[in-house]
């Protein structure tokens, strides 16, 4: 039987996705170092046309960016990081209530890119608060593997090469 290993840290990313970039763009950026640390990547505006199911809550047309921070973080720190997510994008969200923005905190490691969930799938692990683990890519000898679940827009070559890029 071999002993508990903790996990080697993970880089922290994070899925920004909005229809409403202008305003709030620049106040997501200063809001996420506190919790997330320095953003040392932030992709360019990336087309989100594969799921409806965002439109009516966040409007169209629908754009997502993804970032990634500086300092590597213990795996554990997932579901808080979460949380922090859901606190921004309650602050940030219309009068009706109505999100603005949706902000989906992952972690990249050499094997696979995790993402976390408030909603639980017979696939996502519970994690505690609330706070689900969806194993959304597995990393192989030949690159990247989608699982049957893995979302469609983290499907697309795409996602793929960008988390290459990061996972270097």
């Amino acid at each position: 039987m071999r002993d508990p290993r903790e996990p080697l840290p993970a880089l922290a990313v994070l899925s920004v996705l909005s229809a409403d970039w202008g305003p709030l763009w620049p106040d997501i950026l200063d809001d996420l170092a506190p919790v997330f640390g320095e953003c040392d990547f932030v992709s360019d505006l990336l087309d989100f046309s594969h799921t409806t199911y965002y439109d009516q809550e966040l409007g169209t047309p629908l754009a997502r960016r993804i970032l990634a921070f500086r300092d590597l973080v213990p795996q554990e720190r997932l579901a808080e990081l979460k949380l922090a997510t859901v606190r921004m994008e309650k602050s940030r969200a219309r009068p009706d209530g109505s999100r603005r923005v949706n902000l989906d905190p992952g972690l990249l490691t050499q094997e696979r890119l995790v993402l976390a969930s408030s909603k639980n799938f017979p696939h996502r692990i519970y994690l505690g608060k609330g706070i689900y683990a969806d194993l959304t890519l597995v990393y192989t000898r030949s690159g990247w593997s989608n699982q049957p679940w893995t979302f469609p827009d983290y499907a697309t070559p795409q996602m793929h090469g960008l988390f290459d890029s990061l996972r270097q």
